[in-house]
């Protein structure tokens, strides 16, 4: 057991690879499995997870800064992300980050339209023609941030903004709502089951956006049989029906990272990275993940046991909540 941040992680090891999975700290964990046992029990009824879906969109839309009516709710970033893509005129262009994560790209190549890949740094100063800017606040693969400041200040009042706060939401302190989508998955940094997923949408991307993936949750417990159409008149409109017990980790996951010194975890965070890049003769940071290309950077911490992941051919590292000097410590010892 590791107690960090107020709670308790039952973390037995090095884990270094929130960027794949996130570790609940005990309170999710005893939340779902009371759910479970419930409905081991036959103890369940679907209106009860209504609160829990409530309690998670309004942390969510306190993490990412944004009214809690602009949030809607799905499984995957890249099941909301279609939303975006189906509401764009043909053949739109789309601007992103070269080697983005595909759930941010996909969606849109296969809506058809054309989507231009630039090197990270440079989509400030490429913005002009672009109908969408579509991009990862922090990075899959390395865990670099896009410059929002100087991608706000570039963007026209004709071009869209999507943001994927996956690999960032819940470390990162980060001015998000100015976007016209903000998206994220729960399981990652968010410390909550997969199969929960959010997006924030601006009035002018909600208004030409059709809700074409709604069923009867959109509507509520008063639309779930027979015509006419009626939906909810905000954000909820493009809900789909919730993954219950994924919705009630979330709902004890968000709520308490809203509560944090989001400064204070992200120096936490980047401050152990960067214990790890400097033991690495590598450059100072400020991102929480480091990618580490050595030769045989993966082997050395996996017959360390240490818990981390290789991306894009490099060894990928995350700092979270749960972690310790001794952590970053041990993965230089493996890595010298």
């Amino acid at each position: 057991m590791r107690q960090a941040f107020g709670t308790t992680f039952a973390v037995d090891g090095v884990y270094l690879n929130t960027p794949s999975i996130g570790v609940p700290p005990q309170p999710v964990v005893e939340a779902v499995g009371a759910a479970v046992a419930a409905w081991g029990r036959a103890e369940s009824a679907p209106p009860e997870f209504d609160a829990a879906v409530a309690a998670a969109r309004a942390a969510f839309a306190e993490l990412a800064g944004v009214p809690a009516p602009s949030v809607a709710i799905g499984t995957t970033v890249s099941g909301l992300l279609g939303l975006v893509a189906a509401s764009l005129p043909p053949g739109a262009r789309v601007l992103t980050a070269e080697r983005e994560f595909t759930s941010v790209t996909f969606p849109f190549a296969a809506a058809g339209h054309e989507v231009v890949e630039v090197p990270l740094a440079a989509l400030p100063e490429r913005v002009d023609g672009a109908d969408v800017v579509a991009v990862s606040v922090a990075q899959s693969a390395d865990g670099a941030l896009a410059d929002l400041a100087a991608l706000q200040g570039a963007v026209g009042p004709d071009t869209l903004v999507v943001l994927d706060a996956t690999q960032s939401l819940g470390w990162l302190p980060a001015e998000l709502s100015w976007a016209d989508a903000v998206v994220a998955a729960g399981y990652k940094w968010l410390l909550s089951p997969r199969g929960a997923a959010w997006m924030a949408l601006s009035d002018r991307l909600a208004a030409r956006t059709a809700p074409v993936q709604s069923g009867w949750y959109a509507g509520g417990w008063d639309a779930i049989y027979g015509l006419p159409l009626r939906l909810y008149d905000d954000a909820r409109r493009f809900d789909l029906s919730p993954v219950w017990l994924a919705q009630v980790g979330a709902a004890t996951a968000l709520p308490w990272l809203a509560e944090l010194d989001t400064a204070a975890v992200r120096d936490h965070g980047v401050g152990l990275a960067n214990r790890v890049r400097d033991g690495l003769g590598m450059p100072a940071g400020d991102s929480a993940i480091v990618s580490v290309r050595r030769e045989g950077a993966a082997e050395r911490l996996a017959a360390a046991g240490i818990r981390a992941a290789v991306r894009d051919g490099a060894a990928r590292l995350g700092f979270h909540l749960h972690n310790t000097p001794a952590d970053a410590d041990a993965a230089l010892e493996a890595l010298a």
